[in-house]
């Protein structure tokens, strides 16, 4: 049995979510209203229908498009939830919390508030919870979250001149190395390949297996080889031109890797990069 499956975003939350989508002819943009772990919320349609096998082992939960008054009520929302957000700034500062709040989203039926925060240790929110608990006469969820989803909602400028990667794609975040950054040959001074998270940069994944491959026919840094002009040292490899600069004679040239020679055991292998591999 075939589902339609769909990929919903919803607002300050940096995943997309899956919803059985069937019975619907849902487009992207299109608002939604899904029950998640969170519970009801509007969400954006933010991956286009797509035909599945059932799995009864991880069945998706059904969503349906969002009438006009679920959406003006989500917006009111919006709203209030900003106001909350305000105050509970104040809040946090007079109790001396090293907090960075980040966000504030009311779910659809007003019964809850979740606030999501960055901070670099583990805090003690317990008498923050009771004092908002009285104050807003609602129920409050307070969530810690990471660099890079801090990053993700708030959004920025990488260093590329671009919006962040992980604002503009919105899928899950992929598993970034250093091994990746030296299959690259990027410099590993954390300036330059670290994001505004603080953590690597989202696009050292994304053609890394290109490089990977091209890499493995490359000769090793400081290597002997032959060239039509005599042998010489190899000193980089610019790996997307698949060349090689080699000094020879006194002389930088780069070359073409197909007119050059040099022996299978002068290959750059995996193990030449091991190292570091997480973030």
């Amino acid at each position: 049995m075939q589902l339609k499956e769909v990929g919903v975003k919803f607002d300050n939350q940096p995943k997309i979510y899956l919803f059985d989508a069937s019975n619907l002819n849902l487009k992207i943009g299109d608002f939604v209203v899904a029950e998640t772990i969170r519970g009801l919320e509007l969400g954006k349609v933010a991956t286009p229908m797509k035909n599945i096998e059932k799995d009864s082992k991880e069945p998706l939960k059904k969503l349906h498009l969002a009438s006009e008054k679920e959406i003006e009520t989500a917006n009111q929302n919006k709203i209030k939830a900003k106001e909350y957000m305000v105050k509970t700034k104040k809040i946090v500062k007079n109790l001396g919390l090293a907090m960075k709040l980040i966000s504030a989203d009311m779910i659809l039926d007003k019964s809850k508030i979740i606030i999501s925060f960055s901070s670099e240790n583990r805090v003690d929110f317990r008498e923050l919870v009771k004092i908002l608990a009285q104050e807003f006469k609602i129920k409050i969820e307070l969530r810690q979250i990471g660099s890079r989803d801090e990053v993700k909602i708030l959004g920025g400028i990488g260093i590329c001149g671009k919006s962040c990667c992980c604002c503009e794609n919105t899928g899950d975040f992929e598993h970034v190395t250093i091994k990746m950054a030296k299959t690259q040959g990027l410099s590993l001074n954390p300036n330059n390949i670290s994001g505004l998270c603080g953590r690597l940069l989202c696009c050292l994944a994304y053609e890394n297996s290109q490089y990977a491959e091209v890499l493995k026919l490359m000769p090793k840094i400081n290597s002997e080889v032959m060239t039509p002009e005599g042998k010489g040292k190899v000193l980089y490899n610019h790996l997307l031109k698949k060349k090689v600069c080699v000094r020879v004679n006194d002389n930088y040239r780069d070359f073409d890797l197909k007119d050059i020679n040099f022996s299978k055991n002068q290959n750059i292998t995996d193990k030449k990069l091991d190292g570091e591999e997480n973030e």
